[in-house]
């Protein structure tokens, strides 16, 4: 029960930690006057890096608590707990960012996805096909998006580093 508890901890520590970070890339490039609708690789990369280190980090934590142990299942279990709880802090993030902070975004998104239409060849009919599709299920495909991308990123990363830092008692005797 002892390791339960301390697995909580560090899966809620880490994982508010970590969303809070991955926050502040946004949270800057809208303060100086950034392009948010742009994709930016590098923030991508190292957002990746960020929460790779966080998650090793946990690990080790994780150990130094139980004895240098931790079996291959709860390293998963810590790496997708941070990553959920992060995931969650970005959608709750994005929900007040896109219904209060920039209502018009929705429309920004799609004016910008408009241009790309009429540039890949689409007819007028498609695009206001798109258009319509856009703004039906954006909320649904944005944060649907998130959630399966982090929550794939999530396993991966877990799954990988689990294997590499796993240390169970009976590799001891």
């Amino acid at each position: 029960m002892e390791n339960q508890a301390s697995t909580k901890n560090i899966i809620i520590n880490y994982g508010l930690i970590l969303g809070v970070i991955g926050l502040l890339p946004s949270l800057i490039k809208y303060a100086m006057g950034g392009n948010y609708l742009e994709n930016d690789s590098i923030s991508g990369i190292l957002s990746v890096i960020v929460s790779i280190i966080f998650i090793v980090l946990a690990y080790k934590k994780f150990k130094t608590n139980n004895n240098g142990f931790m079996t291959w299942g709860q390293g998963v279990k810590i790496g997708m707990g941070i990553i959920f709880i992060s995931m969650i802090i970005t959608i709750l993030y994005l929900l007040l960012f896109t219904n209060f902070i920039e209502p018009d975004f929705k429309a920004q998104v799609i004016e910008a996805s408009e241009q790309k239409w009429i540039d890949a060849g689409y007819s007028d009919d498609q695009i206001e096909m798109s258009k319509e599709m856009t703004n039906k299920y954006f909320n649904l495909s944005m944060f649907g998006g998130i959630a399966i991308m982090s929550l794939f990123f999530g396993f991966v990363v877990s799954a990988i580093t689990s294997a590499i830092m796993k240390k169970n008692e009976e590799e001891q005797y």
